[in-house]
């Protein structure tokens, strides 16, 4: 199914006409019409007149105007996502000069709302009144949303019902309400590990106190779980920051709280796109980074679904630091290209970027797994493209590509320290970075001593290192593609090789024997015993031991879709954004956002008969009546609880 923003449909204070949302369902398409809040550019929030008819000639004027306005949908954007985990959390919001805050929440059943110009807001830890566990089935754990995503999908192509969670690094879980008691989840693991999903463990925890969010105002402290926070000029001074639109903290699945920032789209990129693609950007670079960031935006909405918001404000989604330091050119790049996105097929592409490619961009199939993208290729990063023929010198050789990280020059990022890299790390400390990625998945060779030998195994066509293989003590593995980067910290890309660092070592010399016991010895020994023992000992040789690797290679970050850097340069050859886009990701169409356009579509499960899915991983489904009282006790209390909130709090 085709997924839009679900905020469309209940964002305040101004209801446009319906407007059609278009689904894709199995490649067939529908047309629903629902009432949407589409805050078209520059559009007023109030329709001044004696009455609201559409007849009159004032109003056919608006609603021209409305249909030719780029769309400019609201975000939720989590800009504190763990507000809590420390009890000695605390976060000051301000209104600005001459402006007042409106808090609204409920005491009871009833709304409350105060008028402030600050609130304080803390942790109060709250103990239970008896200790409590919280499990959760881990069916696996990745550095990326990309890779959690397609192994989500995997599952429930087996008929796992599952969730996209990020306590820390992506988990998929397995569907706490549809495996609601322990016995459930040991039955699905036991199941799991049968089937040969070895990585699968319940993450359990004991709980005796939960943090309360707390707040002061005008001299009086109040514990809510849910502040919706407003103002009239839309703008709060959040800590060391300012934001624009509304605010408002919530629980998430952790256990701790979350602010969320309710914001228009156009509005959220003056606080991405300068942090991301820099202040003192060429002009065309800094539109090529606006129309891509508003393009990612818009199609990864889904990602934070089991938390009740759309985006984070860190390198996991795009950096947003609000409007604080906002640039006068990077302004002028987004009034420019003012709801432009990059789409292929009339759907946003998935606009992946990083900071600098190596010399070579990578398709989407060499970092995450997932189905290939056909615009996110591997091709050479440089202008002309004659240094390098991928056609005739596939990087999947390791020779070609040790040639290829030895060229220094005739590249777009060429010029950047991140273009080539060397870096020597020791046993000692790759042993420690491994160690704790394979505790995280409660791997069976966490407990290894240390590592024996590293060797690459196999490489894309565009050189980027598919699988690792890692000798241990106690055993090999192999990481796969993103895994090798949660692995080991030392490489900045998967555009790399591997060398040995080696030291020589002098052995200890042999110790001298007791001249008694030499004699004792000799004693009890034939002749021919004696004699030998005479003889001189020679000398141990030094021996040549394992010190580290060197990692040797290029880039800076996945590499797919637009190098930041390689903009630069194009830009700086008087190219266009719209050509810098179409370098990058090629056969795609830059457009107007409209609502026609497809935001994301829900990948093709493949078909898997009922009859080879063990039953053991089908969820236990029970009446509603019984099941709804076995799971009192463990679901997350917060967003079911409080759903009758939402309705009247007007964040959402």
């Amino acid at each position: 199914m085709t997924q839009h923003p679900a905020h469309l449909a209940s964002a305040p204070l101004l209801s446009w006409p319906s407007l059609p949302w278009r689904l894709s369902v199995s490649g067939c398409s529908l047309s629903l019409m629902a009432t949407v809040s589409l805050m078209p550019m520059g559009a007023s929030a109030t329709i001044n007149g004696p009455t609201a008819n559409a007849k009159t000639p004032h109003n056919r004027v608006l609603a021209q105007a409305a249909n030719t306005q780029p769309l400019n949908p609201r975000i939720k954007v989590g800009i504190n996502q763990r507000f809590g985990r420390q009890s000695t959390d605390k976060l000051t919001i301000q209104a600005l000069p001459g402006d007042q805050l409106t808090l609204q929440f409920t005491t009871g059943k009833e709304l409350q709302t105060l008028t402030t110009d600050k609130v304080e807001f803390a942790i109060a830890p709250t103990p239970l009144q008896k200790p409590r566990w919280q499990e959760r089935v881990v069916l696996s754990v990745h550095r990326s949303f990309e890779t959690a995503e397609t192994k989500a999908n995997e599952l429930k192509a087996l008929g796992i019902p599952v969730e996209i969670a990020q306590p820390q690094q992506w988990q998929v879980w397995a569907k706490r309400d549809q495996y609601p008691t322990s016995a459930d989840r040991i039955r699905l693991i036991d199941t799991l590990k049968q089937q040969g999903y070895k990585n699968v463990f319940l993450h359990r925890r004991q709980l005796n106190q939960k943090p309360q969010l707390s707040f002061v105002t005008k001299g009086y402290r109040y514990q809510r779980n849910i502040v919706s926070i407003t103002s009239q000029k839309q703008q709060f001074q959040v800590g060391d920051e300012l934001h624009s639109g509304s605010l408002r903290f919530q629980p998430n699945t952790y256990g701790t709280y979350t602010l969320v920032n309710n914001v228009p789209t156009e509005t959220y990129l003056r606080g991405v796109v300068p942090y991301e693609i820099g202040f003192n950007a060429p002009t065309t670079a800094i539109e090529a980074q606006t129309i891509i960031a508003r393009t990612y935006a818009l199609r990864n909405l889904r990602r934070f679904k089991i938390d009740g918001y759309e985006l984070c404000a860190d390198t996991q989604c795009q950096v947003y630091k609000g409007i604080a330091k906002t640039d006068p050119v990077v302004d002028r790049a987004i009034k420019a290209t003012t709801g432009q996105v990059l789409t292929h097929n009339n759907e946003l592409v998935d606009a992946l970027y990083s900071s600098t490619t190596g010399g070579v961009t990578a398709a989407f199939q060499e970092v995450w797994e997932g189905t290939p993208r056909p615009y996110l290729t591997a091709k050479v990063d440089a202008l002309p493209q004659g240094v390098w023929d991928l056609s005739t010198r596939s990087l999947a050789d390791e020779s070609n590509l040790k040639a290829f990280i030895n060229l220094k020059q005739g590249f777009n990022e060429a010029s950047w320290r991140t273009f080539r890299w060397q870096t020597e790390t020791p046993i000692a400390k790759l042993n420690t970075f491994l160690r704790q990625f394979l505790r995280q998945s409660k791997h069976p060779l966490a407990n290894f001593k240390t590592i024996q030998k590293l060797e690459v195994m196999e490489r894309s066509h565009g050189g980027r290192v598919q699988k690792l293989q890692v000798t241990t003590d106690l055993g090999r593995l192999v990481l796969a593609k993103d895994d090798i980067l949660r692995g080991f910290e030392a490489p900045n890309s998967l555009l790399f090789y591997v060398e040995p660092r080696y030291q020589t070592v002098q052995p200890a010399p042999p110790a001298a024997s007791a001249p008694s016991s030499a004699v004792v010895s000799a004693q009890a020994q034939p002749a021919a015993s004696v004699q030998s023992s005479s003889t001189s000992v020679a000398p141990a040789q030094p021996q040549k031991v394992l010190k580290g690797y060197a990692f040797i290679g290029g880039g800076f970050g996945h590499g797919v879709g637009l190098s930041q850097t390689g903009s630069y340069h194009l830009s700086k050859q008087g190219w266009s954004a719209t050509q810098i886009l179409n370098f990058y990701y090629p056969g795609t169409q830059v457009q107007t956002l409209k609502d026609s356009i497809v935001f994301w579509r829900q990948p093709t499960l493949p078909a898997i008969p009922s009859q080879i899915i063990p039953n053991e991983l089908k969820p236990n489904v029970q009446p509603q009546s019984d099941r709804s009282n076995r799971l009192l006790s463990h679901k997350i209390p917060f967003l079911k609880s409080f759903q009758w909130v939402f309705d009247w709090l007007p964040f959402l």
